[in-house]
């Protein structure tokens, strides 16, 4: 069973966790700005909603004509730090988040944003070390409990994971993010029908994140429903990607079933 594990935890665990991841290190933007607006605050919001958009370069250049006007402003640096996060360059993320931390040590949001880094970098044990910290100063916050819960995942911590994602769920009963990751959680601990439960409470609303039906997906073609599965995959993806992911899915039901013991599959 943990070689079968193993391989989902190569391959998609990586892909949808760390995708989920996570909203696990979602950014969060403030409102953008009314257009009477100037100065600083304007350029903040504006930037905010340019990363939000997925304009990580504009985004950039707004928080650094922030930080010119007001270089303390912990905002922009972090929102400058987010901006080199979206774009893939993690060491410049890296070094802005750290420099964001020192200046506002209580602030949660840079140490989310080296968590996120670590996470990204496969740095595993540091993501899990700033991940428990976070969850331990701030335990009503959803994005920390996410990342946490994301790296256990990882590191084949299922159980924990999923305690992670339940206590953090009953503060944030309506957090789509943790009920994706409880959902792949109990998929990866060969629960395919118990994820497939959780998954089905957030898959058919009009805002589910892509991942969560792409996880139930998983679910329900682990159970042998792979009509059900392409049904799912097929409304986010073209068929050549539809194909593509139940060719995987039959793989790891097949490498799954090989490694089950005999008495197993009457306890899914």
């Amino acid at each position: 069973m943990k070689n079968a594990i193993a391989v989902i935890a190569s391959g998609l665990l990586a892909a949808t966790l760390l995708a989920g991841c996570a909203s696990g290190g979602a950014f969060n933007p403030r409102p953008v700005a009314a257009q009477s607006n100037v100065g600083p605050m304007s350029d903040l919001r504006l930037a905010d909603s340019a990363l939000a958009s997925g304009s990580a370069d504009l985004a950039s250049s707004l928080y650094e004509k922030a930080l010119k006007a007001d270089p303390n402003s912990i905002e922009a640096q972090v929102g400058l730090a987010d901006s080199a996060y979206q774009a893939g360059d993690l060491e410049r993320a890296r070094v802005l988040y750290t420099r964001a931390a020192g200046a506002a040590p209580g602030n949660p949001a840079p140490q989310l944003g080296l968590a996120r880094v670590a996470l990204r970098q496969r740095r595993l044990d540091d993501a899990a070390a700033l991940y428990q910290t976070l969850a331990a100063d701030h335990p009503d916050n959803a994005v920390a409990a996410e990342g946490l819960g994301t790296v256990l995942d990882l590191q084949g911590h299922h159980d924990e994971a999923q305690s992670v994602y339940r206590a953090a769920l009953r503060l944030h009963p309506d957090a789509q993010g943790l009920t994706t990751n409880l959902g792949l959680s109990l998929i990866l601990a060969n629960k395919p029908r118990e994820g497939a439960n959780v998954l089905l409470d957030i898959a058919g609303l009009p805002n589910a994140p892509p991942q969560a039906r792409q996880n139930l997906a998983l679910a329900y073609a682990l159970l042998g429903n792979m009509s059900a599965a392409k049904q799912i995959l097929s409304a986010d993806l073209p068929p050549a990607s539809v194909d593509d992911n139940l060719r995987f899915y039959q793989l790891l039901r097949t490498k799954l079933a090989a490694a089950m013991p005999p008495d197993a599959a009457s306890r899914k």
